[in-house]
């Protein structure tokens, strides 16, 4: 049993733990309590010490371990997903040890937590501060379960704390587009790129709902006949490195693919023919794009010249190299085509990036397209995309002089879309299609946990609906393409354009 021991005009308690080895009571942060009688300390020495006997006994003096000396110890014990570990990473390094790394994790109080998330709100969007006390409170969690502290104070009370304006801090609605905002961004797109690729990705994103690291991901053997298979993704960690991973939440799914997108990629893989790619030794469907753009350093391509001129490529490098086996009217249309977009022989990189990266496909193809507008990248300040006005829808003006060349710039087609907006966009396509939930959840790699989804199965019914109804989205926004002008400077655009002008007239 505990005893008290006298020490000038105090007790102090005192219990055993072993053989010969005796522990003081101590508060939480491991300084010996003074007690005013003998009876109080015995008592107090008698519950410790049964404490001990049960295992629910703590070392006082874990508490005084830092902050940061736990948070480190934490991470290392650590075995997730390499974008999940990035971003604890990130959490910690970032905004959690500038403020508690020295600190006594048993010193850390509810008011020194909610200090740090109001100042970080003074900075930063509510969500995000969300995000990172959620990491800090799962850190006090593990330290309460390995002992070394006995409350959380990152823990949220209920009923506690300011209910007014709480609705200012939610995230801004995601902005999503409809089946021609898709066409026309993916058709933008390309004619920034100045390839077909970005067309047939924004097209496979916009009708499949896939996310970014899957599409980056998707390796030729997953593209089939009728579907997509999700089975791995690339995510990209704050190094630059690629990681071959599972999907997200391990969404393995089966992506059923109407006709016209499984020949769209299928079309795109032919004549692309893709080969390993150095890195993984994978063959993708997507390839990057080599250096990264900022909205015209690179210059006008080959491919610009060509659309301007209304030739192949193959002539401008005819023009380019033996300029006598060109008639004179061809020669004369892409030299002035030369002229108008600047064009620089040997001023574009040729070799290509094995994959996208995220930052460079969203910031100078995705959002130039669906906005209008190149962003701001020191010292040049936001600025429209020039564009010459023929062909239909207009060719980006690059280079030296651009704007100065151009005719005209984009209107805004979705402004504020991003490329994880095209996701929604497929969820509320499927919505506006009254598609049942059980199919949006399977090809959204979404799990439903509730006793109802397990009573729900999805038929071929379902999917033929489905099938059809995106099928005829898809067909209306090809119309409303057709209305704007019959033809696109994009390939695969043009060809598509003209099957369906065949088609309407073959049905008139």
């Amino acid at each position: 049993m505990g005893f008290a021991e006298k020490r000038g005009n105090y007790w102090r308690g005192r219990y055993k733990t072993a053989p010969g080895k005796h522990l003081t009571v101590a508060d939480d942060n491991g300084k010996a309590i003074r007690f005013a009688t003998k009876g109080e300390a015995q008592r107090a020495a008698s519950e410790a010490e049964n404490k001990y006997r049960r295992g629910d006994w703590r070392d006082p003096a874990l508490g005084q371990e830092t902050f940061g000396e736990y948070a480190n110890r934490w991470y290392e014990a650590q075995d997730l997903a390499a974008s999940t570990m990035q971003n604890y990473k990130r959490h910690i390094e970032e905004h959690l040890l500038p403020d508690f790394e020295d600190m006594a994790l048993a010193g850390i109080l509810r008011t020194d937590v909610d200090l740090w998330e109001k100042k970080e709100k003074a900075v930063y969007a509510a969500s995000s501060v969300k995000t990172w006390r959620s990491t800090l409170h799962l850190i006090f969690e593990d330290a309460i379960d390995e002992g070394v502290i006995t409350s959380n104070p990152a823990a949220r009370r209920r009923g506690r704390g300011k209910r007014a304006g709480r609705s200012r801090d939610r995230g801004p609605e995601k902005v999503v587009t409809d089946p021609l905002g898709i066409l026309l961004t993916a058709e933008r797109a390309a004619l920034l790129s100045g390839r077909d690729d970005e067309f047939v990705a924004v097209v496979l994103k916009g009708y499949t709902g896939m996310r970014w690291g899957e599409i980056v991901g998707l390796e030729t053997e997953f593209a089939r006949a009728g579907a997509v298979r999700v089975e791995w993704q690339l995510y990209e960690l704050d190094t630059g490195e690629l990681v071959r991973c599972p999907p997200k939440d391990d969404s393995y799914r089966t992506i059923d693919a109407m006709d016209w997108l499984s020949a769209l990629v299928a079309n795109h893989v032919a004549r692309t023919k893709p080969t390993p790619c150095p890195c993984h030794g994978k063959a993708y469907v997507f390839r990057g794009q080599g250096a990264a753009r900022t909205g015209g350093h690179q210059g006008a391509k080959l491919v610009d010249v060509a659309r301007r001129a209304g030739v192949s490529t193959g002539t401008v490098s005819n023009i380019l190299n033996h300029p006598d086996r060109v008639t004179e009217a061809t020669r004369a249309k892409v030299e002035q085509a030369i002229a108008d977009l600047g064009f620089v022989r040997g001023g574009v990189v040729s070799e290509r990036a094995a994959h996208w990266r995220r930052n460079g496909f969203a910031t100078w193809l995705f959002t130039p397209a669906v906005s209008g507008w190149y962003p701001k990248k020191a010292p040049q300040e936001p600025r429209p995309v020039p564009v010459l006005g023929e062909p239909w829808p207009g060719v980006p003006a690059r280079g030296r002089g651009a704007s100065e060349r151009a005719d005209a710039c984009w209107l805004s087609i979705a402004k504020g879309l991003t490329p994880h907006g095209l996701r929604h966009t497929h969820r509320t396509v499927m919505e506006d299609l009254g598609t049942e939930k059980v199919l949006m959840d399977e090809r959204m790699g979404h799990i439903d946990g509730s006793v109802s989804a397990r009573y729900a199965h999805v038929t071929p019914g379902m999917r033929k609906r489905l099938m059809h109804g995106l099928t005829e989205q898809w067909q209306a926004a090809l119309d409303a393409r057709l209305a704007m002008c019959p033809t696109s400077p994009v390939r695969v655009l043009n060809e598509l354009l003209r099957l369906r002008r065949l088609a309407l007239h073959s049905v008139a």
